[in-house]
Parts: structure tokens; C-alpha cells; sequence
């Protein structure tokens, strides 16, 4: 027979289980009739830990705001204000005539005014605020300007019954008494985990929560009276105004708190080779912290087969380099191929054998297989976003979150504010402004700050800014025309020689640098817009703000590339009537491998360079680099700053510490990093390698960061990771699209399948490089365009070649398109449309066959809901059998019915 409901204590595997960042573990009672009991107070702690001064109560929250001057200060200055009057007094008494007094300076005393009046007000704003958390039963305590000058700190504890009625508010779901068998399925499936589970046992952390779960307590909304409380401290809406200046939580680094823990098993670099403990991370950091962590673990896990199957593309193209026909032909010094100037005038006529080189470098990532890994890319994706969807679904069943809905956030602070302003405006103009100038300044505001006119300026905005990447695509290409005319001009053998490693490489590291430097621009571009909206909630605020730092980053860092990719090389002209920008300035083109070697070389520089560079010097780099300059500020040395750090409570030391700015910038790196790997896999497969190397020392740096260098962020509740799911589903989808046009266009896998099945005489890539090259008649170039060295070769040149297809001068329809360009594109455009809808229907397939909630873990929710039913069902018939009982104790009277009534039957 099952005991009436009450909430159980914590079970081992959730000892240190924060409500409200405050443990419950061993710290309550229960009564018989559920109501709940303080059992201990707790010991005397050490003054230096995050503990009120009577050592007993904790600080769960902390406020700091500035402080003018200190009460000590205030006195002395009056006593001596009244010391100087008493002496100017005794003075007049003396002389004859009174010395004319000096007088202040009106502008400084009214400055002086100004700061006193904002310094009043700021005080009354304070004490006003700190009124109403002690009204809805906070506690409170103040620390002004004892060790750390100017600032002062308003430490919170929240006594058991305040945290009990947010808990209740929150429908924050605690294990009760009752549990019941967690079976992970048959008994094949079940002896399958507990081999894996001892396999990679070594790989887990040495933490409690990794265990294998045999039973599980029944979990519902924590309950008490029907009492309410709003979430006090989301009400801080005095940070936007400067009433108060930061507002954070404490790091428990207390010797049982899970924050050392989580640094010897989770921050430390020397176990790079093991899983996260998540369940840890969730329970000191909350849900929302979990989540993304365990993202970003499911993922760098996913890049391991696609870095695997990468490597062995790249070793198949070194393999089979010397077999490639087309670079064999291209390195035949016999052929004799006499190639036609790259630029004007500086540049002579060039052997097609000095770009062999370039010709086998290409073949390392232009072959066959990377049509195949394109695929399995395709492919990878669709099973990180299915395996991610069903390890969300696992966590959000274990953390008891399946019932868990977001509700609508308040108001945001600036929100609020903004429509006060805004309201003040009309009254003010209401009292002052007659009726037709009230209607000018509705019409006003209407056209330029409602919401409307506002979302049409920032995506015009928007647009500016992306117009600014491409100019600067743009400038990029110009320096890459004119340094390569310049090299061309140099006397310099040496420059001369390697001219085309030269440019490629400065180009993409120029590249770098600015989107590098952009980055940050466009961080703060898109901040801003999103505060000149003034959405009304914080969620409506964050996914703007994701958004749009989303398309400008993204931009920002996929023009060049999309420009090397799709544009470079096709719209140059020919010889004799090429194409033009900006003057003088001929349009470039790809080398006669084509392309993909120098989309492969800015893939690489960006992504090498963003992640060492942006991702992990600057996340390193710039916190010491601000401890430094704290530490020359404060004119200490490491020593003396150790010693003082030393006299400082909990709360002061993580004031020390950098502001918790959010998980989007964490989130972006990887997004982009994402695209890197997707996008534009067919011309690097290498490229989750890098990812995987750069994200198994990410995962321990983000770590670090949050356990050592943050502030301890405010646990946040959430069941997924939000609009950033669909921001990878949307690459995801445009990878292949993107992947399909770079092997189309880009490569030259198409014109090498059509040549070989189409035009070949004996089925096989010979002659392919003679097929792909056009002739042109020197006497055809252009007045002041043909080369200033024509005898560069020691010979005189005739005709030239060049890569296009085209029919010869001497045909009836000279450098006209052939009809082999007509095949081949009409073959390109084919093959994106196969690819695409093949590629997609094996996605979908892929996505239909794996089903998202895992079959274990659906088949415990359901037996979840019938064990609570079942439960709530016994407790009312414990209630009525109560009932019953209570009833026949009394004494029994019998009813009789009314006379008048009685009368009326037997009439």
C-alpha cells in the first residue's frame, strides 16, 4: 500500500540538486502532514565563504552597484566644513574688517549639485527596490567600500519558503518516493549497453550521475499551497538604468562543491579523451548551459567519422596523383602548349607544363571520391540533427523536462522603459502643443519609430552592411589584379617565379584579417539594430539578435569563398575581348586546373585562421590581457595581488571576475564552423579534421572558461537549444545545393565524365587537356594590349591557347561558344538536379527510418504518465477510505424525511 505523496529527498545520483542555485540535498524535513520543516541551521561557516556574517545563512544572489563616497567620508567632510566655519568666524571677531570670502565656481558647484541629486536618486531607487524584496521575503545584507573601493554589494539569501513558492510558481518537478524500473528494452538490447557501457567505461568521468540507471523516482510539480511568487530577481530591471551595476550568482568552491569537480573532471585539458558530465554541468549551471555542452559534445562525437572518411578522400587523391591522365598530360613537357597572357601588357605569353604543379595539387581534391564524400556529407548532417534530436529527447527525460513548456518571458526592462518614454512624450506634447502639432508629431512618429518603419530600416541596414562585404570582396580582388600585374613587371626571378603562391596566400590572409576585424563590427552592427527595435521579450530580443549577427557573420565570412567558387573565372571574356572593371583592370581567371586549388586555400586560411586566431587566442588572450592591465592599475605585483586575493570573501573575488555575456557568441563560432565543414566540403575534405582537432580543445576552453573566468551565470531553464536547431537544418539543406553546384562548376569532374563517354576515341581521359584548351590568332589581341616581351619564349608566337570552349579563328563562326560548351553545360545543370533530389530523398529517407524520441525512452514516458495516474488514483481512495473511517467513529443519528412531505407520498 503506497504512502500518501511527498516529495522525497534526493536521491544519490541527484545529491546537490540546485533550486533557485540553493541545495536541498539533506537540508529539509517533512512532517506527516507534508508540511515541510527547517531541520538544522546549519554550522558556522568561515567569513570568507559565501555565507552572511552570522556564517549561517548563504548568499544565493549578489547585486553590486557604485558607491560615491563612503558614510566615514561624508562625516569628515561635514566636521570639517563645520571646523572651517567655526575658524572663519573666530577670524571676523578679530579684524577690524572681514576678508572678502572667495567665491565658488557656479559652474563647478552646479555640476557638484547635479552629481549629489543623481547620487540621492540613485540611493532612494535602491533602498526603494530593496523595500520590496524584503517584502516578498528575501534577506538582505550590505558590504560598502570595505575592500574593493566605490563598489558596494547587497548580498540575497532566500529563506526555504521563498524558494518553495518559486519552485511551485515554476512547476519545477521533483522526485517524490515512488519508483519504478527503468528497463532499457530486451534482454539482447539491454546485455548490448551494459558490454558497451564497460568498454568505454574509462572514457567516462569519475562522477556518480555515469552509472548505469536501473530506476528512476517518479517526478511531479513540486506542490505546496496555492501561493504564488514572481521571480523576484528577473525584476532587476535598475541594471539597464545604472541603479545597480552587475548581478550574479556565487561559485560554490566550497571541498564537497560541484565546481571543483567539474574542474578536475571536466576543465582540465588532460582528459580531452573523455565524455562531459553533463548531468553535473546541468545541475550547477542549469538546463540551458547543459544543453548547448551537450550539443557541442554530440557533435565534435559526430565529427569523427566524417574526419575519418575525409582523411581517406585526401589519401586517395595523393595515391592515385600519378595516375590522373589530365595532370600527366599537363606535366608532358613534349606537348609543347603555348598558353596566352594572364594580364596585359606586363605579362608575356607561358608553357603550360609550369602549371603542373598546380595541376597534381588540384588532383588531391578533385578526384572521383569527392563526389562520394559530398554524399556522405549530405548524409552526415541528417543523422547529427536525428542523433541529436533523440539525445535532446534522452536529457530532457532524465533532467524531467518532458512536461515542460516555455511560457511567454515579462516585459523586457528596456521595453518597459521605452514605452514610458514614449508615453511621457504624448502627454508633454498633449499640454504644450496645440492639435495640429500634435498631429504633425503622431504622423512623425508613426512614419519614422513604429515598428514597421523600423523592421524596414534595419533589413535595409542589413543589406548595407552586406554590401560592404562584397565591396571589400571586391577591393580584395582588385589588389589581386594589380600585385599580380606588378610581380609580372618585377625584375626580381625569384617573384617571378611564384607569382601565383604569392597572390593566392597574401589574398587570403588580407581575407582573414578582415573578416576577422569585421567580425567584431558586425557583433556590435547587429546589437545595436536589435536594440533600436525594442522587442518586447527577452526571447523575442535574443532571436533577433541571433538572426542577424547570424546572416552578417555568415556573409562576412562566405563572400570570398562564394566568390572564388561560383564567379572567379567566368565572366573574364576571351582573348582579344576581355572583360574590364574599374578602368584598366582585367578581370582574373582560375587557373587551367581550374578553381577549386584556390577555394581550397582560402577554406583553409579561414578556417585555420578563425578557429586559432579568433576562437582560441583571443578567448585565452584577451582575459589575461585584461588581468594585466587590472593588475598595472592596482600598481601591484603578482605576489602582493595573491595576498590580497587571499583576504577577499566569495562574493568579492567572483566580482573580480569577467560578466557572463551569454552562450550566442559560443553557439556562432560553431555555426559557422558547421558551414565551413558542410558548405563547401567537396573542395576541402579535410575539413572536419580541423573541426574535430579545434573542437576537442574548445569543448575544455569553454570549460575553463566558465568554471574559473565567468561569473556563475543564473541557472536557466530550456528543453532544446532554440532557433539554432533550425539554423543547422537550413545549412544542412543548403549544403547540398551548395556541394552539387561546386562539383558541377566549380570542378572539372563534369567535363572529364562528358569528354570520356561523349567525345574520347578510346573511353579513357586522353587527350582531355588538348580538348579543354581554345586556339586564338595573336593578331586579333587588342590595340595596347598585347605583350610588351613577345619573344619571352625565345620564340615568336603564332597562335596561343586558353581554357574555354570556343570555336578557332578560322571556322566560319570564330570565338563564338562551341557546341561542346552548350554539352557540357547542359550536362552541368543535370547534375545538380540529380544530385540534389537523390541526395535530398536519402535525407528524408534517413529522416523517416530513425525515429526522434528513442523507443526506450518513449515507453518510459508512457509508463510514467499510467504510475502517476495510478498514483493519484490511490491516493483518493486512501482519502475516501479516511473519509469513511472518520465517518463511523461519530455516532450514528438516524434521518427521517419531513412530515409535510411523507404526507404527500401517501396521499
Amino acid at each position: 500500500m503506497w504512502r500518501n505523496e511527498k516529495y522525497h529527498s534526493v536521491p544519490e545520483e541527484d545529491q546537490g540538486l540546485d533550486l533557485g542555485d540553493r541545495k536541498i540535498a539533506g537540508d529539509i524535513g517533512y512532517d506527516d502532514d507534508d508540511s515541510i520543516r527547517q531541520t538544522s541551521k546549519g554550522p558556522q561557516h568561515s567569513k570568507l565563504g559565501p555565507y552572511f556574517q552570522d556564517g549561517q545563512r548563504r548568499i544565493d544572489y549578489v547585486l553590486t552597484y557604485h558607491v560615491e563616497k563612503s558614510t566615514r567620508s561624508r562625516h569628515s567632510s561635514s566636521n570639517s566644513f563645520v571646523k572651517s566655519l567655526r575658524d572663519s568666524l573666530s577670524r571676523s571677531f578679530r579684524r577690524s574688517r572681514p576678508e572678502p570670502r572667495p567665491q565658488e565656481d557656479p559652474e563647478i558647484a552646479s555640476q557638484q549639485q547635479k552629481l549629489d541629486y543623481h547620487e540621492d536618486d540613485m540611493r532612494f531607487r535602491r533602498d526603494e527596490f530593496e523595500q520590496k524584496l524584503m517584502d516578498m521575503g528575501l534577506e538582505l545584507e550590505k558590504d560598502e567600500g570595505n575592500k574593493i573601493p566605490g563598489v558596494g554589494f547587497l548580498k540575497i539569501h532566500a529563506p526555504w519558503s521563498v524558494l518553495c513558492r518559486e519552485a511551485e510558481f515554476m512547476k519545477l518537478k521533483m522526485p517524490t518516493i515512488k519508483k519504478y524500473d527503468v528497463s532499457p528494452g530486451s534482454n539482447v538490447v539491454e546485455k548490448i549497453n551494459l558490454f558497451i557501457h564497460k568498454v568505454t567505461a574509462p572514457l567516462y568521468p569519475k562522477v556518480m550521475e555515469n552509472r548505469v540507471q536501473t530506476e528512476k523516482h517518479l517526478s511531479y510539480p513540486f506542490s505546496r499551497e496555492k501561493q504564488h511568487l514572481c521571480s523576484v530577481l528577473s525584476e532587476i530591471s535598475l541594471l539597464a538604468n545604472g541603479v545597480y551595476t552587475s548581478a550574479y550568482p556565487l561559485h560554490d568552491v566550497s571541498n564537497v562543491g560541484n565546481v571543483n569537480l567539474l574542474y578536475e573532471e571536466w576543465a582540465s585539458y588532460s582528459i580531452f579523451y573523455k565524455y562531459q558530465p553533463i548531468g553535473l554541468i546541468r545541475k550547477y549551471f542549469g538546463e540551458k548551459v547543459g544543453l548547448y555542452f551537450a550539443w557541442l559534445g554530440v557533435y565534435t562525437q559526430m565529427l569523427i567519422p566524417a574526419a575519418i572518411v575525409g582523411v581517406i578522400v585526401f589519401l586517395y587523391g595523393c595515391a592515385t596523383v600519378d595516375d590522373n591522365i589530365p595532370s600527366m598530360e599537363i606535366c608532358d613537357e613534349r606537348n609543347n602548349i603555348t598558353m596566352c597572357p594572364l594580364c596585359d601588357r606586363a605579362c608575356s605569353y607561358w608553357k603550360l607544363v609550369t602549371a603542373c604543379g598546380t595541376a597534381r595539387a588540384s588532383h588531391l581534391f578533385d578526384n572521383t571520391a569527392t563526389v562520394f564524400f559530398s554524399i556522405f556529407m549530405a548524409l552526415w548532417a541528417t543523422m547529427f540533427m536525428e542523433h541529436w534530436k533523440r539525445r535532446q529527447m534522452r536529457l530532457n527525460y532524465i533532467w524531467d523536462l518532458t512536461g515542460f513548456e516555455e511560457e511567454e518571458n515579462h516585459p523586457r526592462a528596456e521595453y518597459e522603459f521605452h514605452v514610458m518614454q514614449r508615453n511621457l512624450k504624448r502627454e508633454a506634447s498633449s499640454k504644450v502643443k496645440s492639435h495640429f502639432l500634435n498631429l504633425f508629431y503622431f504622423i512623425f512618429y508613426f512614419i519614422f519609430f513604429t515598428k514597421p518603419i523600423l523592421i524596414f530600416m534595419v533589413v535595409h541596414l542589413c543589406f548595407i552592411q552586406i554590401c560592404v562585404t562584397f565591396v571589400i570582396v571586391f577591393g580584395v580582388v582588385l589588389y589581386r589584379i594589380s600585385i599580380k600585374t606588378a610581380l609580372h613587371m618585377s625584375s626580381a626571378s625569384a617573384f617571378r617565379s611564384n607569382i601565383r603562391a604569392t597572390v593566392k596566400t597574401t589574398a587570403a590572409v588580407i581575407n582573414l584579417i578582415i573578416i576577422i576585424i569585421m567580425d567584431e563590427i558586425y557583433g556590435y552592427v547587429a546589437r545595436w539594430l536589435t536594440v533600436k527595435e525594442v522587442p518586447k521579450t527577452d526571447k523575442s530580443f535574443e532571436e533577433r539578435l541571433i538572426f542577424k549577427t547570424f546572416v552578417l557573420k555568415f556573409a562576412n565570412a562566405f563572400t570570398p569563398i562564394v566568390y572564388l567558387a561560383f564567379f572567379r573565372g567566368r565572366l573574364i571574356g576571351r582573348p582579344g575581348n576581355y572583360v574590364y572593371v574599374v578602368g584598366s583592370y582585367r578581370m582574373e581567371e582560375c587557373a587551367h586546373a581550374g578553381c577549386l586549388m584556390e577555394l581550397c586555400i582560402q577554406l583553409c586560411i579561414t578556417m585555420l585562421g578563425k578557429q586559432l586566431i579568433q576562437n582560441n587566442l583571443f578567448e585565452i588572450g584577451i582575459p589575461k590581457l585584461k588581468k594585466l592591465i587590472r593588475r598595472r592599475k592596482s600598481k601591484m605585483d603578482s605576489k602582493q595581488e595573491e595576498e590580497f586575493h587571499k583576504t577577499l570573501t566569495r562574493h568579492e573575488k567572483d566580482h573580480f571576475l569577467n560578466p557572463y555575456v551569454g552562450l550566442n557568441p559560443e553557439y556562432m563560432e560553431m555555426i559557422i564552423q558547421f558551414g565551413m565543414v558542410t558548405l563547401f566540403v567537396a573542395s576541402f575534405p579535410l575539413a572536419p579534421l580541423f573541426a574535430l582537432l579545434n573542437n576537442i580543445i574548445e569543448i575544455r576552453l569553454d570549460a575553463k572558461k566558465f568554471v574559473t573566468e565567468f561569473r556563475r551565470p543564473i541557472a536557466a531553464r530550456a528543453k532544446d537549444i532554440g532557433i539554432w536547431y533550425n539554423l543547422l537544418r537550413g545549412l544542412s539543406k543548403t549544403a547540398v545545393i551548395v556541394n552539387a553546384f561546386v562539383i558541377s562548376f566549380t570542378s572539372d569532374f563534369i567535363p572529364r565524365l562528358v569528354y570520356q563517354y561523349v567525345y574520347s576515341p578510346d573511353g579513357t581521359l586522353h587527350g582531355f587537356v588538348n580538348h579543354t584548351l581554345s586556339y586564338f590568332n595573336v593578331t586579333d589581341f587588342q590595340p595596347n594590349t598585347h605583350p610588351i616581351d613577345p619573344m619571352f619564349l625565345g620564340y615568336e608566337v603564332q597562335i596561343c591557347r586558353y581554357k574555354d570552349y570556343r570555336d578557332p579563328p578560322w571556322s566560319d563562326t570564330p570565338y563564338e561558344l562551341s557546341r561542346e560548351f552548350w554539352n557540357i553545360l547542359a550536362a552541368r545543370l543535370a547534375f545538380v538536379i540529380v544530385f540534389q533530389n537523390v541526395v535530398m530523398l536519402m535525407s528524408d529517407f534517413v529522416d523517416w527510418l530513425i525515429p526522434d524520441i528513442p523507443k526506450d525512452i518513449s515507453v518510459q514516458i508512457h509508463k510514467e504518465k499510467n504510475l502517476i495516474v495510478e498514483l493519484f488514483m490511490k491516493e483518493e481512495q486512501d482519502k475516501r477510505l479516511l473519509r469513511n473511517r472518520q465517518s463511523n467513529r461519530s455516532p450514528h443519528q438516524p434521518r427521517s424525511r419531513p412530515a409535510s412531505h411523507i404526507q404527500t407520498n401517501n396521499h
